[in-house]
């Protein structure tokens, strides 16, 4: 774990891909990338399709630094594919900056990724005997070599990503832009979101539902699991050979911290899910307080249902600095101790004097409560009780998410008590993992839960 990545668990990447007749693509794939910026801060790009040859920019940075007008003048094209990522598998350098873009015998194709692959070793070990050199460090390059090899021994580019999904075993939501096509896929698990919108003539895939809204276009649907959709001029076709052979296990998270509120996954609003696990906290976690606070962003919904529920007022306890992203880099020891406060400022005329409920949507090591908690008392408050909409972690993830080993999770060094003597409240309650069911009831089918109950949908390697 780089030890300048803060105490929260690190975001996901985000895909965003348009393929649009009026040949305003990579403008539109640029606004689409503004929606997802939340998923990814540390490196963005967008790939282009005009007159069959691909070209791109990309670099390290927010989507706001790294393109302007003069470069997304020089990306005409109907087509394009875009990325922010977050390095969860792979150095964080430019190189890995995606979309990928990978020339060979059959052509060039551009290739965008959200998710981790759980046999990557082997992958690679595969593709390195039959002579493939890899420039990057990321899962995501094996995919695209896995693709064009398999491209040289099937009649479509399609059919190539259809022989390689076997293959490929955990997360994946995936975008494939060749020169004539726009190909999307979603793992047959479905760990990860991907949808599909129309504007028009445009046919729009993205990670969440506010990227669609963004631009303006019309939401259409969620990919199944398993499923491959292709767009060609504005056609689009449907493989379904992989849907329905692996338990549905959307991941969880997505509902409690990755998303944004405003997004609606597999028909299920991120916001309402928040309010439910919050409201479900106040069941299982009730306290007598005369306040409850949300830790932005992400803890303010279920803040708003635990007051709900509770019967106890909510409030505005923080005011964040909005020029600070998530992913924020602290350059010295001082600075990373101090990060809370440069990030948050606790408004005093709220808190002070009362019994404050501090909602937040998890506690993955503590550091970052324990300041928290430490702020809120210096302030005034006379109370703190620490409640969490995440259950607590004990367990690595595969499939994304940057927690690698137990050793770095607060859950699995202390007790509850422990926990609460640690960073410093007066009470904790964490989210029970029985919860979890009921806060996506509009939700499909199953979902992964591994990180709370090390019960995983796939076959994982416990030695990490």
């Amino acid at each position: 774990m780089d030890k300048y990545k803060n105490e929260h668990i690190g975001e996901e990447c985000g895909v965003f891909a348009v393929y649009d007749p009026d040949g305003n693509a990579a403008r539109t794939t640029y606004y689409g990338l503004y929606a997802l910026q939340h998923r990814g801060q540390e490196s963005c790009g967008i790939a282009v399709n005009n007159n069959r040859d691909i070209s791109y920019h990309k670099d390290m940075g927010l989507v706001s630094d790294v393109f302007n007008e003069e470069i997304l003048s020089k990306l005409p094209g109907t087509m394009a594919v875009g990325h922010v990522r977050y390095s969860t598998t792979g150095e964080s350098m430019r190189a890995n900056a995606q979309p990928l873009v990978l020339r060979y015998s059959k052509g060039n194709i551009a290739l965008a990724h959200n998710g981790n692959l759980v046999n990557k070793d082997a992958l690679l070990d595969e593709l390195s005997v039959t002579g493939a050199i890899f420039q990057t460090t990321t899962d995501t390059e094996m995919i695209a070599y896995a693709i064009a090899k398999n491209r040289l021994k099937t009649p479509s580019v399609e059919t190539a990503v259809e022989a390689t999904v076997p293959e490929l075993i955990g997360a994946f939501s995936l975008i494939v832009m060749s020169p004539q096509k726009l190909i999307a896929v979603r793992d047959p698990w479905g760990f990860r979101p991907l949808c599909m919108g129309k504007k028009g003539g445009a046919v729009i895939f993205a990670s969440e539902t506010c990227a669609l809204d963004t631009v303006g276009a019309e939401y259409v649907r969620d990919l199944e699991p398993g499923e491959i959709v292709v767009v060609q001029n504005g056609d689009i076709r449907t493989i379904n050979t992989h849907v329905n052979t692996r338990p549905h296990s959307i991941c969880i998270f997505e509902y409690l911290y990755f998303a944004r509120p405003d997004s609606i996954i597999e028909g299920q609003s991120v916001h309402d899910s928040r309010m439910l696990a919050g409201k479900y906290l106040a069941r299982e976690y009730a306290v007598d307080a005369d306040i409850v606070i949300g830790v932005p962003d992400s803890g303010l919904s279920a803040a708003m249902g635990y007051s709900i529920e509770s019967g106890i007022p909510y409030g505005t306890g923080f005011v964040k600095n909005k020029y600070i992203g998530r992913s924020f880099i602290q350059p010295s020891q001082e600075m990373r101790e101090n990060a809370v406060m440069i990030k948050l400022n606790v408004l005093k005329s709220s808190i002070e004097g009362k019994r404050v409920v501090m909602v937040d949507d998890t506690i993955v090591r503590g550091t970052t409560s324990k300041r928290i908690v430490s702020l809120l008392r210096k302030s005034g408050a006379k109370e703190v009780h620490v409640r969490s909409s995440a259950p607590p972690f004990l367990w690595p993830c595969y499939f994304g998410t940057d927690v690698s080993s137990r050793d770095q999770l607060i859950a699995c060094k202390y007790d509850m008590d422990g926990i609460r003597d640690y960073i410093g409240a007066d009470s904790i309650g964490f989210l029970s993992a029985d919860a979890l069911k009921d806060i996506i009831p509009n939700a499909a089918r199953g979902y992964c839960h591994g990180c709370f109950t090390g019960i995983y949908p796939v076959d994982v390697d416990e030695g990490d």
